[in-house]
Order: structure tokens, then sequence, then C-alpha cells
């Protein structure tokens, strides 16, 4: 068998991967060559200022713009500009630095440049070589010298950092200074309601005449009890809104003789409050004014408030300002435990013979015939709300705390808010599934301020859960008091909202919504002309 003869070739392999190899090395060179070139072209700013020039000069026209300018990388114009905004934030550094001298040179050379950069700008011309040469140079050494003082980008950006944090801690501490000035601003008595309370109690207890208007006559005790009729209940420290809550519902009713409305007020505002609505004529329409201290079953042993307003931490938390100081101001002012405030939820034990009521704040304005309310089937609810939960922060669980075992055993934290101010009430309903007593069981456990802060509507969400209506939001418009809102809605709303601090009453109160309320204060009255100075 023969042999195959010795084969002194090198095998295929071995010469693909050599001429492998070469194309490698000689590629890597191309690419090499390449970057290098690339990279000289992307330094424009390490081309000598004169050559520069040229360059710019052949694309610059007459009547330069120097916005245009100033957009343009390559420019000198944008050389001076970026050459500023690192100033700018040397000055900065040089200063917490307390290298006075440098941070000076730099205000200096800043006002320098930014001198040049107007005058071209006032001229329309191009930047001359000496005025670029000049201005460039000298910022380019000063920025040189920072470099050499170690105010290099790293430190920079650890410096900056430390005055982000610095400005944010300021605009906190003004942020909340802010909110506390308009808590106290939203909590301001106006001169003319002080002086408007005053002539009305003197008046009331000078005048008997005006004090047996108000409650003269039999048919006016029968219309507070008559159910065929429209009641309506506001709890009010606060004359003016209050008259204005009756006088547009009034003004806007088709059947205003019809209507009955409950009125609650303090000791303190009782006798001006008779006198100026025994002295008014509101269409024919019963006004029934009384004072919460009259109700003597509202006491310690039967409210919850009550009890809590003589625990002595309690007291220290909403009047001497002691406590946690993370707790938002607005949650800490001490009408929110005022019971007009509360009254709300004795409604059905402050009209036991009413059957439905429509529960108004003083705050509102009615602009549309609401008598409509009363027809509206609440389907075995208790009450009627227009919700709030169009956005993720009108749900419950920005209201209550999700971390407490009770809360979240309870409670849905997506189910939907809804808004006080403009609630009908079925009275039956209510007192058969005692709402009332189902506030007083969260309102003991929140003792300790651990199920919510403070307010009535916490409470009231727990109390009425799964036993509200949702309502048109037709019926009910809010915001007016601390926002912007839709025209159209407001156009169409039946009651206008002015919740939060922003009242048409204060000085404070959004302009452009003030017309909306003061269309229903009528300041030709001898009284408010007197307290207000309207002519």
């Amino acid at each position: 068998m023969r042999r195959r003869p010795f084969d002194l070739r090198r095998p295929a392999r071995r010469r693909w991967l050599s001429s492998v190899r070469v194309w490698l090395v000689t590629g890597g060179l191309g690419v090499l060559l390449v970057l290098v070139v690339l990279s000289r072209e992307k330094l424009p700013r390490s081309v000598p200022p004169s050559i520069r020039q040229k360059l710019d000069h052949s694309s610059v026209i007459e009547d330069l713009n120097i916005t245009d300018e100033m957009l343009s990388p390559y420019s000198f114009t944008r050389q001076i500009v970026d050459q500023i905004s690192i100033a700018k934030a040397l000055v900065v550094i040089s200063k917490d630095d307390n290298n006075v001298q440098f941070a000076t040179e730099l205000s200096s050379q800043i006002q320098k440049c930014q001198a040049v950069l107007s005058s071209a700008a006032t001229r329309g011309t191009q930047l001359t070589i000496i005025e670029m040469e000049a201005a460039i140079r000298d910022m380019a050494f000063l920025i040189y010298q920072a470099q050499e003082l170690q105010y290099d980008s790293a430190t920079m950006i650890m410096k900056m950092k430390g005055q982000f944090r610095s400005l944010n801690d300021k605009m906190k501490s003004e942020t909340d200074k802010s909110t506390k000035y308009g808590q106290i601003a939203a909590e301001e008595l106006p001169k003319g309601l002080y002086c408007l309370g005053i002539r009305l109690t003197m008046e009331w207890l000078r005048n008997p005449n005006v004090q047996r208007e108000l409650s003269e006559g039999k048919h006016v005790s029968k219309k507070l009890t008559d159910n065929s009729l429209y009641h309506y209940c506001v709890f009010s420290d606060n004359i003016l809104a209050a008259s204005v809550v009756v006088n547009s519902t009034t003004m806007n009713s088709r059947h205003p003789d019809m209507i009955v409305f409950h009125l609650v007020t303090d000791e303190v505002n009782h006798a001006s409050m008779r006198a100026w609505f025994s002295m008014n004529s509101f269409r024919g329409a019963t006004i029934e004014v009384q004072k919460v201290e009259d109700f003597t079953w509202l006491n310690a042993s039967y409210v919850p408030v009550l009890k809590q307003l003589q625990n002595s931490e309690t007291q220290n938390y909403y009047f001497s300002g002691s406590g946690d100081n993370r707790t938002p101001i607005k949650f800490r002012n001490p009408k929110y435990l005022s019971m007009l405030n509360h009254l709300r939820f004795y409604i059905p034990e402050v009209y036991p013979a009413l059957q439905k009521v429509v529960f108004l704040d003083d705050d509102v304005v009615v602009q549309k015939d609401i008598s409509e309310l009363f027809t509206i089937n609440l389907n075995g609810n208790v009450m009627g709300a227009v919700e709030t939960c169009m956005e993720t922060f009108h749900r419950f669980h920005k209201y209550l705390n999700y971390s407490h075992p009770l809360i979240r055993a309870h409670f849905d934290p997506d189910a939907c808010g809804w808004a006080f101010g403009m609630n009908v009430m079925d009275l039956r309903e209510w007192r058969e599934k005692n709402v009332t007593g189902i506030y007083h069981y969260w309102q003991e456990r929140n003792a300790d301020h651990t199920l919510w802060k403070l307010g009535t509507l916490p409470p009231g969400l727990l109390a009425f859960y799964g036993l509200v209506e949702n309502l048109d939001t037709k019926w009910h418009v809010l915001g007016l008091g601390y926002t912007n809102v839709d025209p159209s809605q407001i156009k169409n709303g039946a009651v206008l909202h002015y919740n939060g601090n922003l009242k048409p009453w204060l000085k404070i109160g959004m302009e452009k919504y003030k017309g909306l309320w003061e269309q229903y204060v009528d300041y030709s009255h001898p009284m408010l002309e007197q307290c207000f100075g309207h002519g």
C-alpha cells in the first residue's frame, strides 16, 4: 500500500488567520486615524482665535442677529456666554470658600463680558477681534485660576448640590410661613363684619319691634315643622355669609314662600343675626335663628368632641401651639372643634319633626332653583352628595391614616370621597341607621388623633360610609376659594362653593369670583353702607 507523500504546505486555516490579522491591523490604524481627525474637528475652541475669527467672519453677514449668534455652537458670542455661565457658578463657590477677592474679580469680568455683548447687540454688528480676544482671554485666565484653586467640576458639583439643598430648605421654610400667614388671614374677622355685628346687636337691644318681627304669628311656628315645605339648615357665626346663602336661595327659587331656613349661630352672634333677619325680607321665606348654647343636650357626656376638649393634652395641642410640629397649621385650628362645625352630625336631633333637609355651608352661593333636590330618590341612602374622586387625592387614603389597623380593616382606601357644603339629608334613614352613633364610635377612637388629624370631613366619610347617593356634579361646584374653576361648570352649577381660605368676604379672596357672591349683598343697605363704605 503506497504512502501519501509529505505535504510541506501550511494548512489553509493558518493562512486564513494570518490574512485576518493583517486586515485587523490595517483597519485599526485606519479607525485610529479617523478618530484623530474627528477629534480635531470637534475641538473648535482649541483653534487659535485668529484662525477661528477668519472662519466665523466668512459666515457672518451685516446686521448680525445676536440671538442667532448665541445659539450657534461655534460662535464667539456663544463662547463668551458659556464662560459667563461658568463664572457665575464659580462666584457662588468662591464666596462659600470665603475667597471674596477672587469672587470680586470674577464678578467684574462677568460685567465686562456682558457689556461687550450688550454693545454688539446694540450696534447690530459682529464682535470685533479686539473685543473677542480680550473678553475670552481674560475670562479664560480666571477660569484657569479657579482650576488651580481646585474649583474643578467635581468640587463645583458638590458645592452646587449643597446650594440646592440650602435653597430647598429655604423654600420649604418660606412655604410654611406663607401657609401660616395665609391661615391667619383666612381666620381674620374683617373690620366691616365686626362693625355690622356691633351695630345689629345695639339695634336688637334697643328696639323691641325688631325682636317681635322675626317670630310674630303662629303660622311661622307651624312652617318650621311642615314637611311639605323646603327646609334648609345653615350653621354659621358669619352674618353676611349666612345672609348671602339665604338671599341667593330665595332669589333663584320659583316658590320662595315655600322655603324655610333653619339658622344656628353662637351666643356672641345670636342677637345680631336675629336683628338682621328680622329687619330684612327674603321674598316671603320663613327664617328661624337659634343659638347652639340652647341645645343643652349637647354636652361633654354625650358629645365626644366636647369631652376631648376637657383633656389637657387636647387643649395644649390646639390652643397652646405645643405638640407635633409636623402637623400642618390648618389641622391645629381650634375652629374645627367648634360645635357649629360638628352640629351637622346632630341634625335629626336638632330638628326631630323633619324628614328631609338640605344642608348648606355658609360659604356657598345658590344660583339656581334647588327645590328639585327634595324630590331626588336617594335609593335608601342617608345622604346625597357630589363625589370628588375625579382625582386620586380625593379618595379615602388622602384623608385617613391607613397605617392604623382599624382604618385598614374597615374602609377601602380607593373609595370615593365626597364634599360637605351642599347635602340632601333623609332624616328618617339617618335615624334608622343611627349615623350619629356611628360618628360617636369613630370620634371616640380618634381621641389620640391617630385615625385622622382634624376636621369634619374625615369622620363624615366614616359615619356615612356606604350610605351616600352620588349626585350630579352640577348641583355642587367646588374650588372657588382656592383654585381656578372651569367657567362652564360655574355657569351650569346650582351651588357654588368657596371652600378653601380665599373666602369672598376677605381681602385675600379671588377677585374673579367675588362678583358671583357680592351680587347678593345689598351694600346700599344703611348698616352695610356705614360698615363697609360702599356707596
